[in-house]
């Protein structure tokens, strides 16, 4: 059940950075009103939360085994390491970003500071999800 969560909830962790990103690069020469820094604090939120869930699949899940041989094997390997480390440098990411963002003066930095970290996190995510076509054994939800 905790694995049909994680994986559901990217879909809606995506949704969030991607709604929080078009409205930055919308409102680039606008203002930064109330409801903007919203949407970009529950995208960043919504990120921690699937972080919360992940490390306590990390921890019980079967997919993650340090076993010998375990960094020849691109399932595995991917699990243990690289799915994690990508993830977590996403995480932070778009956590310094927004707090960069938040410590401008005006709406147009803070604007292209969001949309600049958060698509630099969105892009992390996307490389460390494991697909289904990658070969990895993950799932669409």
């Amino acid at each position: 059940m905790l694995v049909h969560a994680h994986s559901g909830l990217r879909w809606l962790v995506l949704g969030l950075l991607l709604y929080a990103i078009f409205n930055a690069i919308g409102k680039s020469k606008s203002s930064y009103e109330k409801r903007d820094k919203m949407v970009n604090l529950f995208a960043m939120i919504s990120l921690h939360i699937q972080l919360l869930l992940g490390l306590i699949l990390y921890f019980t899940s079967p997919k993650v085994s340090f076993a010998s041989g375990w960094m020849k094997d691109a399932s595995l390997r991917f699990y243990g390491m690289e799915h994690l480390i990508g993830m977590l440098a996403a995480i932070v990411v778009v956590t310094v970003g927004r707090k960069f963002a938040e410590k401008q003066e005006s709406a147009i930095l803070k604007n292209k500071k969001i949309a600049l970290w958060y698509v630099i996190g969105l892009v992390l995510i996307i490389a460390s999800i494991p697909w289904p076509f990658r070969g990895l054994g993950g799932q669409w939800f």
